[in-house]
């Protein structure tokens, strides 16, 4: 009687996927340690390996360049985790746009800014710190501007959908002055500088946003 052959095993590559996130993220959060402590320039490929335990080959087989790491660590502090979503495409985004009334998706939207701003914009810094003698780098802070810009314009769409806005302000000028406000600059210089609360901000800016806005 012929043998039977078992069936091959189909691969499930799902577990080694996972083991590579999470070297990922074990090289990202060494890199943030030290680029708070020596600095971009200060923390080197080397250095990075050894604090998150692995080869430096391993460091460049998965990001390539110190400047990959940091523009991977800038978007997990902006979207609040590593997976690969759009700000914009996330359900407490969605959840401001798709709302009806203008003063509450102002107060939605605040919320949510202040946690990002608080959140992200220590890892800006750096990377606007890293910009002043990193040209690459440079074009990645001119590219987050952008981005951010056209977000907030059309979260300003979102909200003049719902009704008028300020004396018939424009959508492009109102985007304008909700990036202005929005900056991680003007939150730096609130919360570092002035020494306010992350309460005290999100009060602030919703405030500002609705008197500004809206009629």
């Amino acid at each position: 009687m012929a043998k039977r052959t078992p069936p091959k095993r189909k691969y499930d590559s799902s577990r080694r996927k996972e083991q590579a996130r999470q070297t990922r993220l074990q090289i990202t959060e060494a890199a943030h340690r030290l680029f708070i402590e020596r600095g971009y320039a200060g923390a080197t490929i080397y250095g990075i390996a050894q604090e998150a335990g692995v080869a430096p080959e391993t460091v460049y087989a998965i990001f390539g360049s110190k400047r990959k790491i940091l523009a991977y660590l800038v978007d997990i502090f902006l979207g609040g985790d590593d997976q690969p979503i759009r700000i914009l495409d996330r359900p407490e985004p969605q959840a401001v746009m798709q709302d009806t009334d203008q003063r509450r998706q102002l107060a939605m939207f605040a919320q949510g800014i202040t946690e990002i701003l608080a959140r992200a914009t220590p890892v800006l810094e750096i990377m606007r710190g890293a910009a002043k003698t990193e040209p690459e780098i440079a074009s990645l802070v001119h590219n987050l501007h952008t981005e951010r810009l056209e977000n907030m314009t059309t979260f300003v769409h979102s909200l003049a959908a719902n009704g008028a806005l300020q004396n018939g302000l424009d959508e492009a000028y109102a985007g304008e002055i909700v990036w202005t406000i929005t900056s991680p600059e003007v939150f730096q210089l609130l919360t570092a500088f002035r020494g306010w609360t992350k309460e005290k901000y999100l009060h602030w800016l919703a405030e500002t946003l609705t008197r500004l806005l809206l009629p």
